[in-house]
């Protein structure tokens, strides 16, 4: 177990949900964010916090940053996304010999470096300044190695769901898809009402009903898309915690999930451990998880998705393939994707990186 632990990462659920989850692992734990952590969020060895403005035009984010690194000289600094945040925080590392773990979130080297040459540079750069890197997929893993060449360590490990739910008959699910990824449009939500669409119009599947959780920028033109197409049987719920998120789980037959990019979603994670049966599009992320046929549906072409759709309540329509795919998930989710061991995981690659430090130091 390492003493102190600074984590650097923007204000949001993923870093409070690492922060929780890796306290218990460390003496100390330090963070570095943009904005006030939660009261229910602070684990109790929570040493400091340091307020930073991550964005890029930020003059005074390297600043803070390095003098607050030299105050307390933590063992490990673990940023989270190789963005700004990472810009920041590796160039205020630098030279204090501090070890460095930088976790990439799937948009960061998935999409922006496409955004310009400049950006794929900053990510470049970040990545090159770790000592160790985490990817929640072998896919993205193999992008940072495009940009690293084979001298950085590359570890793939996901967050993880909090627990395995309880298992549930899925005989006894509703007739119910369960959406609910956020409403942007690098989630294609749009495609999945104009496919429900199909859906209604084919008297096959009259008993069948879609939720659509969750919410964002697109939510007004996705309410007016539905209303367009005369969908009757779409529920939108709008942003639902995370007890009422797991009821939908339970209650649904299949998820679905079509995003243009993506890493590992903990929403897939969920799902599976819920007894769904995953509907996704055809990303080299997802099919880590899941293999067209064999514990759910890959959508090869979203144009067609209407006809996959239709494929998958066919399969989640029959009480027994459901149930093979759902004991088949769930054993998948059990073995690679529980928040607990991987934490533990997590705060082994600290110790190893902590070590290599040192034996480099008397070498």
């Amino acid at each position: 177990m390492i003493d102190r632990l600074l984590v650097v990462g923007s204000a949001s659920v993923h870093t409070w949900r690492y922060l929780a989850g890796i306290a218990p692992h460390v003496r100390e734990v330090w963070l570095a964010t943009s904005d006030e952590v939660p009261p229910a969020r602070r684990p109790a060895n929570l040493a400091g916090v340091l307020r930073v403005d991550f964005r890029f035009s930020s003059f005074s984010a390297v600043g803070k940053l390095r003098g607050w690194m030299k105050s307390i000289r933590p063992d490990v600094v673990h940023i989270h996304q190789a963005n700004s945040v990472a810009w920041h925080a590796t160039r205020a590392a630098r030279g204090l010999g501090i070890p460095i773990v930088l976790t990439a979130w799937g948009s960061d080297v998935l999409r922006l470096p496409q955004q310009n040459p400049l950006m794929g540079q900053m990510v470049k750069a970040n990545l090159a300044a770790a000592d160790l890197i985490t990817s929640d997929s072998l896919h993205m893993a193999a992008k940072i190695r495009e940009f690293t060449g084979e001298k950085a360590r590359i570890a793939v490990l996901n967050y993880g769901i909090d627990a395995l739910p309880a298992a549930v008959d899925v005989a006894a699910k509703p007739y119910q898809v369960l959406s609910c990824r956020l409403h942007k449009k690098l989630y294609r939500v749009d495609a999945i009402l104009r496919a429900w669409a199909e859906v209604e119009a084919d008297p096959r599947y009259a008993r069948w009903s879609l939720t659509v959780a969750a919410s964002g920028e697109e939510t007004d033109a996705l309410q007016a898309l539905a209303a367009g197409l005369n969908l009757s049987r779409v529920v939108f719920t709008g942003f639902v915690q995370a007890s009422r998120l797991a009821e939908l789980y339970s209650q649904s037959r299949v998820f679905v999930s079509v995003p243009e990019s993506d890493a590992t979603s903990i929403s897939l994670l969920e799902a599976m451990g819920h007894g769904c049966l995953p509907l996704l599009s055809n990303l080299p992320a997802n099919l880590e998880w899941v293999i067209d046929g064999m514990g759910g549906v890959i959508a090869e072409d979203i144009g067609r998705l209407g006809d996959a759709l239709k494929g998958a309540l066919d399969t989640a329509g029959d009480d027994a393939q459901l149930t093979d795919a759902a004991m088949l998930n769930r054993r998948l989710v059990e073995a690679k994707a529980l928040h607990h061991e991987n934490m533990a995981k997590f705060a082994a690659l600290y110790t190893e990186v902590t070590g290599a430090a040192r034996a480099a130091e008397k070498a």
